[in-house]
């Protein structure tokens, strides 16, 4: 495996980073999950992202029951904080009150005494800016957090921020985690130049776009049995690519990747890495094998030919506008 300095910290993180959105506690049972956590500390991983979000809090606790009795030191694990996770008013949003009491929450779910990196998971605009990076520093002086960052927030988003810690003498947050694929690269225009200028790193999510990219949808045909546009808790967040003009373009890709010895999936989590400032790819799985195999694209380099030949394919159906950033919630 290999590994990545996160922004200007002195943390290293693995190039492929396990996540369990949509699968932990929901699409995947937990012996599965368990099995897929082993899997991916055989083949080298040893960042695990979560949030407390998925699956109203379960995935956080399959998670940590699956690396229960891992040597503590050789893991980074990440979760989240902003999503609502309760019907109360401060069930939500990145005000003191919530940020305490979701990271205690995370810790006593993961079983663990510390999180290694904890995410502001959306921008909260009903909050003092001030008043969220305040909770999130007192966290690190605690000795609960140990780097922080933020995931889904706009360049002039994360710049403000930045500015702020640095006016009020806080921690600054050393990691950005967008969704980013050949597909989705809204990062690269505004995101990505503030993070390198800044000494944030990207940990970029849906690597393979909710799956299209691996060519298992088909233009005109209905989504595969078992696939995530067939699942009802996934189906929302794949049906923007479920497009005939994108898939089709996505088949075009299939001798590329044969001619770099890839599958398609790891060809698009191989791309991202190419990006420098991406430290590395979120990549789920449902079972063991898929997370084997994504291990792959870790140690897979594209040449330039390559890179721009996927470009012309790809090129007019590539969302690249800045303000399609998810930062509210």
């Amino acid at each position: 495996m290999e590994f990545s300095r996160l922004g200007n910290s002195g943390l290293k993180v693995s190039r492929i980073a396990y996540g369990n959105w949509l699968t932990h506690g929901s699409q995947i049972d937990e012996d599965t999950a368990a099995e897929c956590v082993a899997a991916a500390l055989d083949v080298g991983i040893t960042t695990f992202d979560t949030a407390d979000v998925y699956a109203g809090t379960r995935a956080e606790e399959v998670l940590g029951r699956a690396l229960k009795g891992h040597r503590r030191e050789s893991l980074e694990i990440s979760t989240k904080v902003c999503l609502p996770v309760g019907s109360g008013p401060n069930d939500r949003g990145l005000s003191r009150k919530h940020i305490m009491e979701s990271a205690h929450g995370s810790l006593r779910r993961l079983g663990t005494d510390y999180l290694d990196i904890y995410y502001a998971h959306r921008f909260d605009r009903d909050t003092p800016l001030a008043e969220t990076l305040r909770a999130f520093d007192d966290l690190i002086r605690q000795g609960k957090v140990l780097y922080i960052g933020v995931s889904e927030w706009t360049a002039d988003e994360i710049r403000q921020a930045l500015r702020l810690a640095d006016e009020l003498g806080l921690e600054r947050f050393v990691a950005s985690q967008p969704q980013y694929s050949m597909l989705w690269r809204v990062i690269e225009e505004e995101v990505v130049p503030l993070c390198e200028q800044e000494g944030l790193s990207q940990m970029v999510w849906s690597p393979v776009a909710q799956g299209v990219l691996s060519g298992k949808y088909l233009p005109g045909r209905p989504a595969p049995a078992g696939s995530r546009a067939a699942d009802a808790n996934g189906a929302q967040w794949v049906a923007g690519f479920l497009r005939d003009d994108v898939l089709e373009r996505v088949q075009r890709l299939a001798p590329l990747a044969r001619e770099a010895g890839l599958t398609r999936a790891q060809l698009a989590i191989a791309w991202t890495l190419q990006n420098p400032n991406v430290a590395a790819a979120v990549v789920g799985a449902s079972r063991p094998q898929q997370v084997r195999n994504n291990v792959v694209a870790a140690e897979a380099t594209l040449d330039a030919d390559l890179m721009k030949q996927i470009d012309e394919i790809l090129d007019p159906v590539v969302e690249r506008d800045p303000k399609k950033t998810d930062s509210a919630w």
